[in-house]
């Protein structure tokens, strides 16, 4: 199994530096941010900076730790403008970039910015399109994409990102009918946030019928959790135990601002008897 930790909404820049150091540090596999425009929870209004901006700045801080966005809403920006970004955080970060991508969801963040929101059908069949134009862009010389949201003409996108074929995809939600499909399509790691391991278990039984069904082999995608870190932490290890049991590949642990120093120092000093865990 592997570990991440994440720094959640709000925090300031010094608390997101200490968390990328610790994570380097430590030895986890992966740091993550999020990707919002507004504060979530009852009140919108609280400091809040771009994620990709600061993914940037974590590749530069960080020498070992791989790096992501848990998870970047597709429709905050245009998908070629995203796949140009990324590839220079991973190529500032020397090909440690995990790129993580989801349909989004919170409406306010559309509505204030004059975004599309459409439907939860419309936005899926966004990201369906991202996620064709995104990977063609990393591997082909150039890129036509004729899509109902998306179009490209003969697009260029140099340099490639440094890790080829492409960074990994991960691919974030749990809807059964149409997240977990272009999971099945696109994605080398699907994530699903506070899924109990129950739910990991049914979910993931979806995620392989959808590969059956699309010819692909379900052992080629990481099934992946987000959870928060509990207090005291170590209560983190039997949970984590019933993960590995339901078949899950990496946890990423939650910190949150105000708290997140602490919280990743105790997840630190629990990382080698999560390893343990992980190692049977």
């Amino acid at each position: 199994m592997r570990y991440g930790l994440k720094l959640s909404q709000r925090a300031p820049i010094d608390e997101y530096r200490e968390v990328w150091r610790i994570a380097d540090d430590a030895g986890f596999d992966h740091c993550w941010n999020m990707d919002h425009f507004a504060t979530l929870g009852d009140d919108p209004t609280g400091d809040i900076f771009d994620a990709w901006t600061l993914l940037a700045a974590m590749a530069e801080a960080t020498s070992r730790t791989r790096i992501g966005c848990m998870v970047t809403g597709n429709t905050y920006r245009h998908p070629g403008v995203l796949a140009k970004i990324a590839t220079t955080v991973d190529h500032l970060s020397g090909g440690r970039l995990e790129f993580g991508i989801g349909a989004a969801w919170a409406e306010i963040e559309h509505v204030m910015l004059g975004l599309p929101f459409g439907t939860v059908g419309d936005r899926l069949d966004r990201l369906d399109e991202a996620c064709q134009l995104i990977r063609s862009l990393w591997t082909q010389p150039h890129t036509t994409f004729e899509g109902r949201h998306y179009q490209l003409r003969d697009a260029i996108a140099e340099p490639k990102p440094v890790q080829r074929p492409h960074p990994p995809i991960w691919i974030g939600g749990s809807g059964r009918k149409r997240t977990l499909r272009i999971a099945a399509q696109y994605a080398d790691v699907w994530n699903a946030s506070g899924a109990s391991p129950e739910e990991m278990a049914e979910l993931s039984a979806v995620l392989d019928q959808h590969c059956a069904d699309l010819g692909r082999d379900p052992a080629t995608i990481r099934r992946t959790v987000q959870v928060r870190l509990p207090q005291p932490a170590s209560d983190v290890l039997p949970l984590v135990e019933r993960y590995a049991r339901a078949g899950v590949d990496d946890i990423i642990l939650i910190t949150y601002a105000g708290t997140s120093r602490a919280e990743a120092e105790q997840a630190a000093d629990l990382l080698p008897r999560l390893r343990d865990i992980g190692a049977d």
